[in-house]
């Protein structure tokens, strides 16, 4: 993999690949291996205190010397002071998400840093970019966690966001491996985020419950739940189930709220509790089936992209022939 574009160039990194800014999986430690391998780690600041943002952005300055950066989705009522301490430790990189980046791209333009914002659809990334992000991220339902209620794919929104919009497209939702990496460039992106991939790698802070779960999946393993409330895409178990089954018996906003309750992600993702927690992963899951270091993933990635890129290269000149 040889590439050089706005994305490899807009965050001075070696590969256009990111990883995911995901709650209780991705602090310093796993960042900072991903920086140090080529890629843009993202910290999740999803899961924190701005006190322990500030904690993990040090120690991600102290674990590389290369670019990093923080997600921080606005729908938390504390993402301004969560945007403030990334102001104030130097972040000079920040993806916004599930929120309106407008109300703070004054701030963080007058402090140089480099703003990308995750969208699940073409109106979403034309606002974004009207208002200033430098990128977007395009983020199909294949992908784990939260995702847009239009429930639309990566392979049909990338295509329709590079038409359309200036600013680089990085593309996400569905993505664990070199293939995938060639088919979303082939679509018009200049990058990938990955996360599901990077959450079952040794420096991901998710519990080993969670990894094995993700390596043991099948391909229809996952499940869209809390369409009403706020869609997610997580593994099959026994929370999923009572969630899809209230919902088809049309309880309301206020009981979904109680039954998701304050704590599931913690205790599918950093306490392993399969039966009762949301162990939120992207339909790619059906393709994970190791627990790697970072750096053995990228070297994996890379690879695999080379060798996807020489079949198609081959197949090419076959056709001419």
């Amino acid at each position: 993999m040889n590439i050089a574009n706005r994305i490899t160039n807009i965050f001075k990194i070696q590969y256009p690949i990111i990883q995911a800014g995901m709650v209780w999986v991705s602090g310093w430690e796993l960042a900072s291996a991903v920086s140090n391998n080529g890629g843009l780690g993202l910290i999740g600041s999803g899961s924190m205190k701005p006190d322990l943002l500030k904690e993990h952005i040090n120690k991600c300055k102290a674990a590389t010397e290369n670019s990093f950066g923080v997600n921080i989705p606005l729908l938390r009522g504390d993402a301004e002071e969560l945007i403030n301490t990334a102001i104030a430790q130097g972040v000079k990189i920040i993806f916004t998400s599930a929120g309106n980046p407008a109300k703070y791209i004054d701030v963080l333009k007058k402090n140089n840093i480099v703003v990308v914002h995750v969208v699940p659809s073409v109106k979403r990334g034309l606002k974004a970019e009207s208002v200033g992000c430098d990128a977007i991220v395009g983020e199909g339902v294949e992908a784990g966690g939260h995702n847009g209620l239009d429930e639309i794919t990566t392979f049909t929104l990338i295509p329709q966001l590079a038409d359309v919009v200036k600013i680089p497209v990085i593309a996400a939702g569905g993505i664990a491996d070199g293939r995938g990496i060639l088919a979303a460039l082939s679509l018009g992106a200049e990058g990938v985020q990955i996360g599901t991939r990077f959450a079952v790698t040794e420096e991901s802070s998710a519990h080993i419950n969670y990894k094995l779960h993700v390596c043991n999946a099948k391909d229809n393993d996952t499940i869209l739940i809390m369409k009403k409330l706020n869609l997610a895409r997580v593994i099959k178990n026994q929370f999923s189930d009572r969630a899809v089954q209230a919902e088809s018996c049309g309880d309301d906003i206020d009981k979904l709220k109680e039954l998701l309750g304050k704590k599931r992600e913690r205790m599918g993702i950093f306490e392993g509790d399969f039966n009762e927690g949301m162990m939120e992963a992207g339909q790619c899951s059906g393709l994970i089936k190791e627990i790697p270091t970072v750096k053995e993933l990228m070297q994996k990635l890379i690879r695999e992209f080379d060798e996807a890129h020489f079949r198609i290269k081959n197949c090419s000149s076959n056709l001419v022939e």
